[in-house]
C-alpha cells in the first residue's frame, strides 16, 4: 500500500513531528551523518514553531472572547461573572528563525533518507515515515462532539478522530432556543471550543452540532446533536 506524505498538513501534528524528530535525532546522528549544526538548527526551528502555535492559540481564543464582549457591550445582556476579557499571558519568548521551517525540515529528512544506514524503523522512531493508509471516506465521516458547562461557559468538545491529515476544520453550529434555529458558532481548527456567549438569566436549552470541512466545503455528515441547559 502506498504511503502518505510523511509531513502532516495539520499544524499541531506537524509540530508534534518536529518535536519527535528533535527528541530522537541524537540517537541516530552518528550513523546518519547528521552534524551538530544541523541538529541545533532543527531544534531551533522546532522550538520556534511550537512557540508560534502557543501564541496563535492564545490570540485566537482572546479574539473570540473579545468578539463576544464587543457584542455584549453593543447589544446588551448579562455580563459574565468573570467580567471583561483580560490580556493573555504569553509563553517565554523563543529566538526567531528564518521563514521556511518545513522547507528546511524536508531538506534535512531528504539527506537522512538518502543515507545508506537509514531504514524504515529509524524513520518511524523519528516520525518521518508516512502512514500506510488511503484516508477516510469523506462522504460518511462524522465528528463526535460533546458539550459541558465549565467556568460559566459551554465547552464544546470535538476531535479529528485520527483523520487530521485529511481535514481542515470543524464547523460548529448552535441553536440557542431563541427561534432562530442553528446558527454559525465557529470554524474551528483546534479541537475543543469555548463558547463565550454569556448565559441568559432564565434557563434555556442550547444545542450544538458539528461537521468537518475541507477547504471551503463541508464533508461527511453532521454530528449527532448535543444539548446543555444554560442560564438560570
Amino acid at each position: 500500500m502506498a504511503k502518505s506524505d510523511y509531513i502532516n498538513p495539520n499544524d499541531e501534528a506537524f509540530n508534534a513531528q518536529l518535536q519527535t524528530f528533535q527528541a530522537g535525532i541524537g540517537n541516530y546522528s552518528a550513523i546518519l551523518g547528521v552534524t551538530p549544526a544541523q541538529i541545533a538548527s532543527q531544534a531551533a526551528d522546532a522550538a520556534y514553531f511550537d512557540y508560534c502555535l502557543q501564541c496563535l492559540a492564545l490570540m485566537s481564543n482572546g479574539g473570540q472572547q473579545w468578539t463576544a464582549w464587543k457584542n455584549l457591550e453593543r447589544d446588551g445582556g448579562t455580563p459574565p461573572a468573570s467580567g471583561a476579557p483580560v490580556a493573555p499571558t504569553f509563553p517565554p519568548a523563543v529566538p526567531a528563525v528564518a521563514p521556511g521551517i518545513e522547507v528546511r525540515f524536508r531538506a534535512l529528512v531528504q539527506l537522512i533518507k538518502a543515507n545508506d544506514n537509514y531504514n524504515a524503523a529509524i524513520g518511524q522512531a523519528l516520525g518521518i515515515e508516512g502512514p500506510d493508509h488511503t484516508g477516510p471516506d469523506l462522504t460518511t465521516i462524522q465528528p463526535v462532539i460533546g458539550a459541558t458547562i465549565s467556568g460559566g461557559h459551554v465547552l464544546v468538545k470535538w476531535g479529528w478522530g485520527g483523520n487530521s491529515a485529511y481535514l481542515d476544520m470543524c464547523e460548529l453550529q448552535v441553536d440557542r432556543g431563541d427561534g432562530n434555529g442553528y446558527v454559525l458558532l465557529a470554524y474551528d481548527t483546534t479541537p475543543n471550543y469555548n463558547d463565550t456567549q454569556p448565559f441568559p438569566a432564565a434557563p434555556v436549552k442550547w444545542t450544538y452540532r458539528g461537521i468537518y470541512r475541507v477547504g471551503d466545503s463541508r464533508v461527511g455528515q453532521w454530528s449527532l446533536p448535543v444539548s446543555v441547559t444554560a442560564g438560570g
